[in-house]
Parts: C-alpha cells; sequence; structure tokens
C-alpha cells in the first residue's frame, strides 16, 4: 500500500496551529512554499507516493488515518 501526502514542516506547535487556521481559507501549496522548512517547499509540500516504513511513524500514522483531501496537524 503506498499513500501520497503533502505536508509544510515548522519549527514550533504555535506556528503549525497558526498555519491550521490558514489552510482551510488559502491554497495549501501556496502556504507549504511561504511557511515550510522542508525542501518539498518548493512543490507545494508535495511529498509524492511513499508506503510503509518509509517515513517516521507518527507522520505515516497520521497520513493513514487522515481521510482523503482533509488536513491534519
Amino acid at each position: 500500500m503506498s499513500v501520497k501526502a503533502s505536508h509544510i514542516l515548522v519549527d514550533t506547535e504555535v506556528e503549525a496551529k497558526t498555519i491550521l487556521e490558514q489552510a482551510n481559507e488559502t491554497n495549501f501549496g501556496q502556504l507549504a512554499q511561504t511557511h515550510s522548512k522542508c525542501p518539498s517547499k518548493a512543490r507545494g509540500g508535495d511529498l509524492g507516493d511513499f508506503g510503509p516504513g518509509q517515513m517516521v511513524k507518527p507522520f505515516e500514522d497520521a497520513t493513514v488515518a487522515t481521510p482523503v483531501g482533509k488536513i491534519s496537524p
């Protein structure tokens, strides 16, 4: 099984919560390009397809638990 996800990597939980509030009103890719610390920001946060064991466990678990098209903190 593989999944596809995008993310915005930030330094603090406060920063994450602020961006999450904006994510419902703003294009996710634009937010990633502006705020993310990850090189994936150049692709709007797109991490592409990945399978089990390729990401850190908490992130992998969140990608499996989050419905398609929804945003998870």
